[in-house]
């Protein structure tokens, strides 16, 4: 990714960030392109010392100045509407996974495989490894498929939390008593982080989220495993 954008946003690792950033793109070069010409025009509009002082009316320059805009605002709407439509579609998730959020950690649970539940705490500053991010690693990671859709439920069991992973561009509110859903696809193998992104009280700095994004095939092998014992 490019130095500047990566300082501002982590890279993108699914489906729908990448779109996300491509989009972002482009909406900023056409922005970008426009504020340009305005300015070329009213510079040349200032320096220009020929005035048409028989100009009262133009219906080709108003059909001109309408039109384009326009076409501008349309080809800045659909390329919009159609990633609303994929954040919020989900067509067929092969994997069901809630996260319940609690005062001060996540407890997840798949809905294909009953027997897998576990909770989420922040890993104590002693307990890490060389490599692990302090503040950020957890005792239980997410363990997720790649390349398959997945639906998230999200909720909360006492106050309002928020699951969210820049890198992935998720954001949803986990709210008590109320069940919010998304759907993510993760393109390649890594390790995600993310954290609470709603003040959720005291310690709300302590509730980190890791998801550990493995091969299909080896997540299936996980679970078998999980499940003989």
């Amino acid at each position: 990714m490019r130095p500047w954008i990566q300082i501002l946003l982590q890279d993108p690792r699914s489906i729908i960030s990448v779109s996300l950033l491509w989009f972002h793109d482009i909406i900023v070069l056409m922005i970008v392109l426009v504020t340009t010409i305005i300015r070329y025009i009213l510079i040349f509009i200032i320096n220009n010392k020929f005035q048409y002082r028989l100009l009262n009316e133009s219906h080709n320059i108003e059909i001109i100045w309408t039109i384009i805009p326009a076409i501008v605002l349309l080809l800045m709407a659909m390329p919009s509407l159609r990633l609303l439509y994929l954040i919020d579609e989900i067509v067929n998730p092969l994997i069901t996974i809630k996260a319940t959020g609690h005062q001060w950690y996540w407890r997840y649970s798949y809905d294909n495989f009953p027997l897998i539940s576990h909770d989420s705490f922040i890993l104590n500053t002693i307990n890490l490894n060389t490599g692990d991010i302090r503040l950020l690693e957890v005792d239980n990671r997410v363990i997720l498929p790649v390349n398959t859709e997945i639906r998230l439920l999200v909720t909360a069991s006492d106050v309002i939390h928020s699951w969210t992973i820049p890198s992935l561009r998720i954001k949803v509110d986990a709210i008590p008593g109320r069940l919010n859903q998304t759907s993510l696809i993760i393109n390649k193998p890594r390790i995600l982080y993310g954290q609470c992104s709603e003040i959720c009280g005291a310690n709300h700095s302590f509730i980190p989220i890791v998801i550990e994004a493995i091969n299909l095939n080896s997540f299936i092998k996980l679970n078998n495993i999980i499940n003989n014992q």
